[in-house]
């Protein structure tokens, strides 16, 4: 669906009162356009709706004009460098960012994760920021998990099948 056929179904959704089914459509419009800071903006005034200051510090973190309430819940929210560049969801160039002041704030989130992983990373993927770091979740023991899970799976039909085979031999 077009941008702006989605921006009419999201003031649709907010004058029928669903805000949540105008969040989603909103949240789907800034992952598909994540350089469009009026699409973060509108993102902000819905979360500001929830009464949730750090998502929407989240969305304005790059304008100029943004909270400084909301900001410090964003960034208590996102303690790490590494959190506040994967929370803010931007692809590409900082280059691309239709502001200076949203150049800087990106330029700053990147170089300050790039410090504390030890190397260089870039916007562009979720690999620039590996999984292998302490904070990256479950790991090699949801690794472990998950085969387990499969296991098992692979077990049980294993044992349908052959009681099937069973009785069709009795």
């Amino acid at each position: 669906m077009p941008r702006t056929a989605t921006l009419a179904r999201v003031d649709a959704d907010l004058a029928a009162g669903r805000v949540p089914m105008a969040r989603q459509r909103l949240r789907g419009l800034v992952s598909s356009y994540p350089t469009d800071l009026t699409l973060r903006r509108r993102l902000a005034e819905v979360y500001r709706l929830y009464g949730e200051p750090a998502e929407a510090g989240r969305w304005m973190y790059l304008e100029e004009d943004r909270d400084a309430d909301e900001t410090s819940a964003f960034e208590a929210r996102y303690r790490t460098p590494r959190e506040r560049m994967r929370a803010l969801a931007w692809r590409g160039p900082e280059s691309l960012a239709p502001s200076g002041f949203a150049v800087e704030q990106l330029a700053a989130v990147r170089t300050a994760c790039s410090e504390a992983l030890g190397r260089p990373v870039d916007w562009d993927s979720t690999a620039s920021v590996p999984d292998d770091e302490p904070d990256a979740g479950v790991g090699k023991f949801g690794d472990f998990l998950a085969g387990a899970g499969c296991l098992v799976a692979v077990l049980a039909m294993l044992g349908i099948w052959v009681n099937g085979l069973i009785a069709l031999f009795r």
